[in-house]
C-alpha cells in the first residue's frame, strides 16, 4: 500500500490542525495583551508565543512519538487515573469551556454589533443555530480533513492575510508604555496568558484526529504517521505564529481607536472599524465566524471520538451531546466562562506539560513507571496550590518557593521529580522495558 501523501495533502492535514487551534481564544487575547503590553511588546509576546505556538507544537510532536494517542502518552500511569486526567481535559476542552467559548465569542464579535438592542433571547438563538452548525460538520467524521483543510481554512486564512496586511500597512496608533503585570514582568506575563488558548490541550486532542485523518488517506505506516503529523504541526505553529503576531502588533498599536477596551474582541472590532471602515465589520464577522466555527467543530469531534471509545454510545450520539451541552453553557456569558476556566487550568496545565516532557524523556528514565507517576503527582500537587491561589484563596505559605509569586509554583518540583527520575531506581527499572513489550 501506498505510504505517501501527495503534497496537497500534507497542506490540507495541516491547515486542518491550524484551524482546529485558531478559535475564540487565539483571537480574542492577543490583542488585550498586546495593548497591555505596549512597549513590552517583544518579550510579552515571545513569552506568549512559548505557551500559545511551542507547547501545542511540542505537545503534538510528543504525541507522534509516543505512538500517536493519549492512551501512549499516559501508559505508566494507573489506568484510573490517566483516564480521570484525560475525562477531565476533554470536559474542560470540550463542553464545559472551550468549545462554548467558540460559539459566545462568535456571537459578541459576528453577530452582536449588527444587533441595535441584543437580548439573551438572541445568544440562545444564535448559539442553537451555531452549534447545529458545528455538529452537522462533525458528523460526517471521515470527510474532516477535506471540510476542514481543503475549503473552509483557505477561507479563513486569506482573511486573516489581508488583515495582517492592513495592520502593518496602517497601524492605528503609536505604542504606549506597559501596564499592569507587563510593565514588571512582561515575558513571564505573556507566558501565562498563553494558558488561556487551551491549546496544549486542544494539541492532545487534534493530534489524535489528524492521526485518523492521515490513516483515512491509506497511510498506515507508523513511522509514515508519525512524519505527517509532525509536518502538520510545523504548518499549524507557523499558521499560529503568524496571527499571533499580528493581532498582538494591532493590540499595541490600538490605545487610539480602542482606549479603554476591555477585552480583546472589543480591541479587534474597534481597530478592524477604524482599518476598513464601514465594512470593517463584515470582514472581522467573517474572521470570527470561520475560525470559531473550525474550532468548535474539531472540539465537539474529538470530544465524540473519545468518549465513543469509552463508553456504548456512538460517535454520532456523542457529537448531539456535545452541541447541545456547548449550546447550553454558551449562554452563561463569556466573562463567567473565562473566569471559571483560569483556576481549572492552572490546575491542569503543568500536568499536561509534565506528561508531554516525560513523552521525550522516557527511554532515559532509570524505572518509568514509578518516575512518570511520581512526576505527575508532583505537577497535580503543586499544580492544585496555583490554582488555588488565581482561585483566591490564601495559600501565602508557598510564597518560599520559586515562581510561586507569578504562579508557575509548580515549575522547579517538576523539574526536579524528572531529573530524580533519570537515576532513582536505575535496578528497579533494569527489566522496565521487557514488561512494557
Amino acid at each position: 500500500m501506498n505510504q505517501n501523501l501527495k503534497l496537497a495533502d500534507i497542506v490540507a492535514v495541516g491547515f486542518m490542525l491550524f484551524a482546529f487551534f485558531l478559535g475564540a481564544g487565539n483571537i480574542i487575547f492577543p490583542p488585550i495583551a498586546g495593548q497591555l503590553a505596549g512597549e513590552n511588546l517583544m518579550p510579552a509576546m515571545l513569552g506568549f508565543l512559548l505557551t500559545a505556538v511551542g507547547l501545542p507544537l511540542v505537545t503534538v510532536i510528543a504525541l507522534a512519538f509516543a505512538g500517536g494517542s493519549w492512551q501512549h502518552m499516559t501508559k505508566d500511569l494507573p489506568k484510573a487515573v490517566a483516564t480521570l486526567i484525560t475525562v477531565l481535559i476533554f470536559i474542560i476542552i470540550g463542553p464545559a469551556f472551550a468549545a462554548p467559548r467558540t460559539g459566545l465569542v462568535a456571537y459578541e464579535m459576528a453577530f452582536r454589533p449588527f444587533l441595535a438592542d441584543a437580548q439573551q433571547f438572541h445568544l440562545t438563538l444564535f448559539s442553537i443555530l451555531f452549534f447545529c452548525v458545528a455538529m452537522f460538520f462533525a458528523w460526517s467524521q471521515g470527510k474532516l480533513i477535506d471540510i476542514i483543510g481543503k475549503f473552509l481554512t483557505p477561507a479563513l486564512f486569506l482573511g486573516l492575510i489581508v488583515l495582517a496586511f492592513a495592520v502593518f500597512v496602517d497601524p492605528q496608533g503609536e505604542m504606549i508604555s506597559a501596564q499592569g503585570d507587563y510593565a514588571l514582568q512582561p515575558f513571564t506575563t505573556g507566558f501565562l496568558e498563553g494558558y488561556n488558548t487551551m491549546d496544549t490541550f486542544g494539541a492532545l486532542m487534534f493530534g489524535m484526529l489528524i492521526v485518523d485523518a492521515i490513516r483515512s488517506k491509506g497511510v498506515t505506516d507508523t513511522t509514515a504517521t508519525k512524519k505527517y503529523l509532525v509536518s502538520a504541526a510545523v504548518i499549524a505553529a507557523a499558521g499560529l505564529a503568524f496571527v499571533y503576531v499580528s493581532l498582538f502588533y494591532l493590540g499595541a498599536t490600538s490605545a487610539a481607536v480602542a482606549a479603554g477596551a476591555d477585552n480583546g474582541g472589543a480591541i479587534l472590532s474597534l481597530y478592524v472599524q477604524a482599518l476598513f471602515g464601514p465594512y470593517g465589520q463584515i470582514v472581522l464577522s467573517v474572521i470570527v465566524l470561520l475560525a470559531c466555527l473550525t474550532t468548535a467543530i474539531g472540539l465537539i469531534s474529538a470530544c465524540a471520538d473519545y468518549f465513543s471509545s469509552l463508553t456504548s454510545i456512538t460517535y454520532k450520539k456523542w457529537v448531539v451531546i456535545n452541541g447541545i451541552a456547548c449550546a447550553v453553557v454558551a449562554n452563561v456569558g463569556l466573562s463567567q466562562l473565562i473566569a471559571l476556566s483560569v483556576p481549572v487550568l492552572f490546575a491542569l496545565y503543568p500536568v499536561a506539560i509534565a506528561l508531554v516532557a516525560l513523552a521525550f524523556v522516557r527511554p532515559f528514565l532509570a524505572n518509568p513507571k514509578t518516575a512518570s507517576r511520581v512526576v505527575v503527582a508532583v505537577a497535580l500537587l503543586f499544580a492544585l496550590i496555583d490554582a488555588a491561589k488565581v482561585a483566591g484563596v490564601d495559600v501565602s505559605v508557598f510564597e518560599i518557593l520559586p515562581l510561586f509569586s507569578v504562579g508557575m509554583g509548580w515549575l522547579l518540583p517538576t523539574a526536579l521529580a524528572i531529573t530524580a527520575g533519570l537515576f532513582i531506581g536505575r535496578t528497579a527499572g533494569a527489566q522496565e522495558p521487557k514488561q512494557m513489550v
